[in-house]
């Protein structure tokens, strides 16, 4: 498991607003963008960006593309060429899980919990 926590920013705002905002993620916690470019700007914590193709309706995300410890303010990350989506992740994300090109993402709902 890459993240257990992870928002969907689904409308052009929430994609513009990204995690501009926010002081940090905590672990397991990241966004999922239906966009092939991020940037830096107003953030005040680095991220993993985690670029993929494909679709979750049933294959899934294939990544095809990695950057690890984006620093904040440091402006646009160029796009990923292929790239449908990207997964913004704590920071260390990726060496801790071992992601790499090529693996298969999916994302999943969670089960809701009982009152």
């Amino acid at each position: 498991m890459v993240a257990n926590r992870i928002a969907v920013a689904s409308t052009f705002w929430a994609r513009f607003r990204g995690l501009m905002g926010r002081r940090a993620l905590g672990p397991g916690e990241g966004l999922f963008l239906a966009d092939n470019s991020i940037h830096m700007f107003f953030m005040r914590f680095a991220i993993d960006a985690v670029f993929v193709q494909g679709n979750d309706a049933g294959d899934g995300w294939t990544v095809v593309g990695l950057r690890a410890a984006l620093r904040p303010w440091r402006g646009l990350v160029m796009p990923v060429r292929g790239a449908a989506a990207v997964f913004e992740l704590e920071a260390g994300t990726i060496a801790r899980t071992g992601l790499a090109v090529g693996d298969r993402l999916a994302l999943e709902t969670a089960e809701p919990r009982p009152a």
